[in-house]
């Protein structure tokens, strides 16, 4: 039986996590569909991803959870396995659509082993877990971070329009978008977040010069977004965003396990921090145990002179 991975789009382009969830449905071997929930420029853009045979696209402007997971449970009957990227929208509609199955949704899948057996991560990825499934459906979220994302261009699957969901249970209301220049944090290359070092609102803003110079997404740990110095979108860690970025700089994060849970696997890790005895120093490939607030401008220069 094929594949169906529910594929995220925003403004004609499908996003890296989903595209990531596609490299994973590739592992199961088999046809891959994808489900399209947007306007026709988000389908036209995910029947150009390779490695798919299919596209189903229903239009619907507001992908509520609801109503999506009443249309994966009506498409259910042709596939083994569902997919989605666990993303706030992945983790909103799939264990939805897995109770309406009764079956038991994986989630945060790090590595597919074969059909019926999968890795999780547990104990805020301090552990890996070896999942046997024995449902007729298996229904996954996939870590974005364990996955390289399949290529955005080399495909030409056909489109067929599905009906476009209804769910009397909820209904849209508004939306608010955040708006950045900066890379989605879940897709970039490099990323500079900062902790509860970062003292207050209007010092977080001393990593905006920073990540500017780098092409950096900005990011922060629970800790500083509890305390508002950043809003809830830049939270990377076990009840954030999982992020690999080729480079990570923490600035003034101590590294609880729930911070590293969400970005131990980037390629290179850099820890500024005062305190020698921080965790964050234990997973860094490169430390300075130094004040931030005079490491960061002499950072900057530095980038400075070298662009």
């Amino acid at each position: 039986m094929p594949i169906l991975v529910l594929l995220e789009c925003e403004a004609g382009t499908v996003k890296q996590p989903s595209r990531s969830a596609l490299a994973a449905a590739a592992r199961l071997g088999g046809d891959v569909h994808g489900l399209v929930i947007g306007a026709a420029e988000d389908a036209a853009a995910a029947a150009a991803l390779p490695g798919i045979s299919q596209i189903l696209h229903a239009d619907l402007p507001h992908p509520l959870a609801e109503p999506v997971a009443d249309l994966i449970v009506s498409l259910a009957g042709d596939y083994s396995h569902i997919l989605a990227a666990s993303t706030a929208s992945g983790k909103n509609i799939m264990p939805r659509a897995a109770a309406l199955l009764d079956v038991q949704p994986i989630s945060d899948v790090a590595e597919i082993v074969d059909a019926d057996n999968f890795v999780r991560p547990i104990y805020a990825g301090n552990a890996m877990a070896h999942v046997r499934s024995a449902d007729g459906k298996k229904l996954l979220t996939i870590r974005a971070a364990s996955f390289d994302p399949v290529p955005a261009t080399g495909g030409a699957a056909p489109i067929r329009a599905l009906s476009a969901p209804e769910n009397s249970k909820s209904a849209f209301v508004s939306a608010e978008i955040a708006k950045s220049e900066r890379p989605e944090l879940t897709a970039a290359r490099v990323v500079v977040s900062g902790g509860r070092g970062m003292a207050n609102a209007e010092n977080f803003h001393l990593l905006d010069a920073v990540a500017d110079r780098l092409g950096a997404a900005v990011g922060a740990s629970r800790a500083a977004v509890d305390a508002g110095y950043a809003p809830n979108d830049f939270q990377v860690g076990q009840t954030g965003k999982i992020v690999a970025p080729e480079l990570y700089i923490a600035v003034g994060i101590s590294g609880a396990i729930q911070h590293l849970a969400g970005m131990k696997d980037s390629k290179v890790i850099v820890a500024i921090n005062k305190d020698a005895d921080a965790p964050i120093f234990q997973v860094a490939d490169y430390g300075l145990v130094a004040d931030l607030f005079t490491a960061l401008p002499a950072l900057e220069k530095e980038l400075e002179k070298s662009s």
